[in-house]
């Protein structure tokens, strides 16, 4: 598996947020913003554990054998599923849920009486600073070109960092609008469709920061379940 170099935990003092790197959220906790609030983490596996076993879900990757990275083309790794994202258990149930396909995204935000968010306003969250009293250096109405602000530092993303691979919820640098992981750590889900395909935005782990900006959501598979893809969802 293709994995990052690591270091220790990010002490240094970013600059922007005039914070360290390994602030904190607890999984659960919404973000308003304006007419809809958000999930202020990526949705972990033990929350997701939680919603399968109230509804017997099964998932996808679970019936397949496993689920998929990639190494010169995708690949099925046998036993990676929602529950053990690199085919052993997680280090924490507040991993991102990964392995877990479109529609098993969109099952587990309506159970919590919820939805997936739309691309419109996964970028009006991630990139507009608009609470009234911002905190972490960010100023209330300014667009910023990561969902960190004006550099991608603090995010996990592929250059060297505190994280191998996936960061557990919330513990990477909190960016616009108090979220965690707008960009980097995984793909996440969002609401939008054309035909079999559903787009995922913010980048992940294994991508570089440009793929954590605003024009860079990617189309993938609605079914599709890989180790890179999570989800948060958005709340009327």
């Amino acid at each position: 598996m293709l994995r990052k170099t690591s270091t220790a935990c990010l002490i240094t003092v970013l600059a922007l947020a005039g914070t360290t790197g390994c602030a904190e959220a607890k999984p659960g906790e919404r973000v308003r913003i304006q007419n809809f609030s958000l999930d202020a983490t990526e949705v972990t596996i033990g929350q997701f554990r939680e919603f399968a076993s109230a509804v017997g879900l099964v998932t996808a990757a679970e019936k397949a054998g496993g689920g998929y990275e990639w190494d010169a083309g995708w690949q099925l790794r046998p036993g990676w599923t929602v529950y053990r994202p690199y085919g052993r258990e997680p280090s924490s149930p507040d991993e991102p849920a990964v392995h877990v396909t479109w529609e098993e995204a969109t099952e587990y935000c309506r159970w919590r009486g919820g939805r997936l968010p739309t691309l419109n306003e996964w970028r009006q969250a991630a990139f507009t600073e608009q609470r009234a009293n911002p905190e972490d250096g960010f100023e209330r109405g300014r667009t910023y070109p990561y969902p960190v602000g004006e550099t991608p530092d603090g995010m996990n993303t592929n250059r060297p960092d505190a994280w191998p691979v996936h960061a557990p919820a919330g513990t990477t640098r909190r960016g616009v609008n108090g979220l965690y992981d707008m960009g980097g750590n995984v793909w996440e889900w969002l609401a939008d469709r054309r035909d079999d395909q559903a787009l995922t935005a913010g980048g992940s782990w294994w991508y570089g920061p440009p793929q954590t900006m605003a024009e860079a959501p990617q189309w993938k598979p609605a079914s599709f379940s890989a180790v890179y893809i999570g989800f948060r969802c958005a709340y009327d």
